[in-house]
């Protein structure tokens, strides 16, 4: 008996452990099922998500080429350039008329002539339109990122009037060097007999700078020249589209991104310039009195330059008549605008604004801005070139003026007798403000919070 009640326990216990494993299997088997479905289950749900911020209109979609500039003159007129990084690149500047880009101001005069760098456009990397609504032209004189030779940096002035060159300012080589590379400008017109302009030195391997340019007479000079607030945060490493921000050759092989000097602004009543590196998280100002005056030594200038804190991974500044900087976010896909007080508002966080670069306040009180997705360029991720057609131009409605320091008796702008704005007869969009009922985008956001600026359905 007790041999059989020995066996029967034995059977139990058996039994109980080829349960618990079969128990156990049917666990990981859930869990499994679990890890494989909860994607579905996710999307059923529709978990909340990152809000988009800002009213978004598209202006232009640009179907080969990668701008980086954008300028829009009191006339409404809209410019934009090519820098020549690598693309083919049939014209460096050219004018939205319509549905067309046409060659600016002529196509002879975007044909680069590298044995004759001083007559022809080489790779323009800023439009700006003056306070006197003119337009310049900041040629690097750098195709692909070469040293430069005299007569290729240079400041063209363009008279929109008659579409005709006014001057032409060549950097001599102690001021643009071979390892200069020309980013933006802003002008002061007040300032001596014909006004400064004020132009970065954004070099990748050599010394940074702000330059300034006397326009009546074309002469340059260095300021702040190799001055740690003109240079790139060493190893400095930024995030776009959460992943790192590094040069990266096919063999995987990675280094820092190190931009200098590179986003400009002006204040409202001209006594100081904001710049900051692009690899650099710091906002800086500078006295231009101090900039401007060539009796000063280095460490004179130096000493009027103010820290003024973090301000985010940024390409473009611009500044308006209330002293406030708009700068982009290029980490976040936004754009933010900085009160004279230091706080921050976000005027623009949509997912689709991949790389904003250059921002032009016009006088129609928009913020203009091109989006180029500059960080999916090959360089930057093992030779695949990730970037995804069309790049666009867009614009955003801030009702705000921008800094415009014209001489005394130059006259008023004929911006405020123009017609209420509207969006450019290009191939981008207008919102209807006359809807009783603002339109719903397919995912269901109002359309004054996010605007479908870009139809991924109709692409070449």
């Amino acid at each position: 008996m007790s041999g059989i009640m020995r066996g029967i326990t034995r059977g139990v216990s058996r039994g109980l452990r080829r349960l618990n494993r079969l128990r156990s299997w049917i666990l990981l088997a859930a869990a499994a099922a679990v890890v494989v479905l909860a994607p579905q289950a996710i999307a059923q749900d529709r978990l909340p998500t990152e809000r988009f911020v800002g009213s978004l209109e598209l202006v232009y979609r640009f179907e080969r080429n990668m701008p980086t500039g954008v300028a829009v003159s009191q006339g409404r007129r809209v410019f934009v350039n090519f820098p020549r990084w690598g693309d083919i690149v049939p014209y460096t500047v050219a004018e939205i008329r319509g549905d067309d880009l046409v060659p600016f101001p002529n196509a002879a005069l975007n044909e680069p002539a590298p044995e004759a760098p001083e007559r022809t456009l080489l790779s323009v990397q800023s439009v700006v339109v003056d306070p006197l609504d003119r337009l310049w032209l900041l040629d690097t004189g750098s195709i692909e990122f070469q040293p430069t030779s005299p007569g290729g940096p240079k400041l063209i002035c363009v008279d929109l009037t008659t579409n005709e060159i006014l001057q032409t300012i060549v950097f001599p080589p102690e001021v643009a060097l071979p390892t200069t590379y020309l980013n933006d400008v802003r002008f002061d017109l007040r300032r001596g007999r014909a006004g400064l302009a004020f132009v970065t030195d954004s070099s990748l391997s050599g010394p940074n700078a702000i330059i300034v340019v006397d326009l009546a007479t074309g002469r340059s000079w260095r300021r702040l020249n190799d001055h740690p607030s003109t240079k790139a945060i060493p190893d400095f490493l930024a995030f776009v589209e959460a992943q790192p921000f590094q040069n990266r050759s096919p063999e995987g092989e990675t280094s820092s991104v190190s931009i200098g000097a590179d986003g400009i602004a002006i204040s409202a009543d001209g006594e100081r310039l904001f710049y900051s590196p692009l690899s650099s998280r710091r906002l800086y100002g500078v006295s231009i009195d101090a900039l401007a005056d060539e009796s000063l030594s280095a460490d004179d200038v130096a000493a009027t330059v103010e820290d003024l804190g973090p301000k985010g991974v940024a390409d473009g500044l611009e500044s308006d008549t209330q002293n406030r900087i708009y700068i982009t976010d290029l980490e976040h896909n936004a754009i933010r605008r900085r009160s004279p007080d230091g706080t921050f508002e976000t005027l623009v966080h949509d997912p689709r604004v991949l790389w904003p670069d250059t921002l032009e306040l016009a006088t129609d009180g928009y913020l203009y801005f091109t989006v180029n997705q500059l960080h999916r360029q090959a360089g930057f991720n093992g030779g695949a070139d990730l970037r995804e057609f069309p790049f666009s131009l867009l614009r955003l409605r801030v009702d705000a003026e921008p800094v415009l320091l014209r001489p005394e008796a130059a006259p008023d702008s004929p911006a405020h007798e123009a017609p209420a704005p509207r969006a450019p007869t290009g191939n981008g969009s207008e919102i209807d403000d006359a809807a009783e009922e603002p339109p719903t985008t397919s995912e269901g956001f109002p359309s004054d919070v996010i605007v479908p600026i870009i139809d991924t359905t109709d692409r070449d």
